[in-house]
């Protein structure tokens, strides 16, 4: 969607989708796609803003800095509502927008919902020794025991980034993740495909944290490499073995951050595991428009149910994470 002036420049603009399903989003309304077909409507297709496949935070309607830009997300906004309604779509789905945005589309008549997520916050640690002297003794004493039978004799764990990926590398990982896929989810949404052109557009955003035994890759991790930030994505294992899970997909992904000077990883939505594993909760934020009015007063009442379950559960949470008292950052 592109907001632009009478000359032709560019304003504003936002990435948009029109999707059939609900599949690879992380903000999950198949609850309501059912409600409302039940009830006689047509959920999809929906118009979805987003960055496809990956529940990364940012800003999702784009405009020019200045004193136009207000006007130009307005402007934005009305396109992408004329864009539902050309399109016969039910709803509009911003999702992962900052706090900003999702303020400014409540004013505009959004429904407004929250979630969370867990992230590892690097507060100066230069080592993964410096995160563990943050940690109360007893948590630091758990994390030392699982990363030491993670990785028995014979398990070996490799980074591999950039020119090094090779289509061995996502046979590898695309076995780990269609074998954990099927077993959680039911149906994975990722071809094999769409692997090869992750490592080809993005190879040095690219990291797989890969595990080995007796020569053989085990398990993987997927993460995506930001300016200050390491995000995972996906996890996949053709074997089982005690903490393996943990060490490939958090500990390493700390390490990684670590050794890479960046601030923070982002572990993505569920898994209060994680909080003893020094990922702390951060909330996270959508917006939803919907014009049916009945359907709409349905989905707002239970918004607001459940964005007082959330942040209830964040406070709860923030008081379990395993820091030294008084290590705990502002806010959390």
């Amino acid at each position: 969607m592109l907001v632009e002036d009478g000359a032709g420049a560019l304003l504003a603009c936002a990435p948009a989708y029109l999707k059939s399903h609900s599949q690879g989003e992380y903000v999950f309304d198949h609850g309501w796609a059912d409600a409302f077909e039940r009830a006689g409507g047509r959920y999809y297709p929906k118009v979805q803003v987003c960055v496809p496949f990956s529940p990364v935070p940012g800003r999702r309607l784009l405009a020019v800095p200045g004193a136009g830009a207000a006007a130009a997300r307005e402007a934005l906004v009305a396109g992408l509502r004329a864009l539902r309604d050309k399109v016969k779509a039910s709803s509009i789905h911003v999702t992962f927008e900052t706090e900003r945005e999702w303020e400014a589309l409540g004013a505009e008549g959004f429904l407004k919902r929250t979630n969370k997520q867990f992230h590892f916050l690097n507060k100066g640690y230069k080592t993964f020794e410096d995160f563990l002297g943050a940690l109360a003794s007893r948590k630091r004493k758990v994390i030392r025991r699982e990363r030491k039978e993670a990785l028995p004799e014979g398990i070996e764990i490799e980074w591999v980034t950039g020119k090094d990926l090779t289509e061995a590398h996502w046979d590898a990982f695309y076995r780990f993740y269609v074998d954990t896929g099927s077993r959680k989810w039911g149906s994975p949404y990722l071809n094999r495909k769409f692997f090869t052109l992750l490592g080809a557009s993005l190879p040095d955003r690219t990291l797989l944290v890969m595990a080995k035994r007796g020569g053989r890759y085990i398990a993987g991790a997927l993460n995506l490499i930001g300016d200050d930030a390491l995000y995972g994505r996906n996890w996949g294992c053709i074997e089982e073995h005690p903490f393996l899970h943990f060490e490939v997909c958090y500990y390493q992904a700390i390490d990684f951050a670590l050794s890479r000077g960046l601030s923070r990883v982002e572990a993505g939505a569920q898994g209060e595991h994680k909080l003893l594993r020094g990922y702390e909760p951060m909330p996270t934020y959508s917006s939803h428009d919907i014009p049916n009015p009945g359907f709409a007063r349905a989905v707002e009442d239970f918004l607001r149910q459940e964005r007082r379950q959330m942040e209830a559960a964040i406070e709860a949470y923030a008081e379990h994470v395993p820091f030294r008292k008084g290590e705990v950052p502002e806010g959390n």
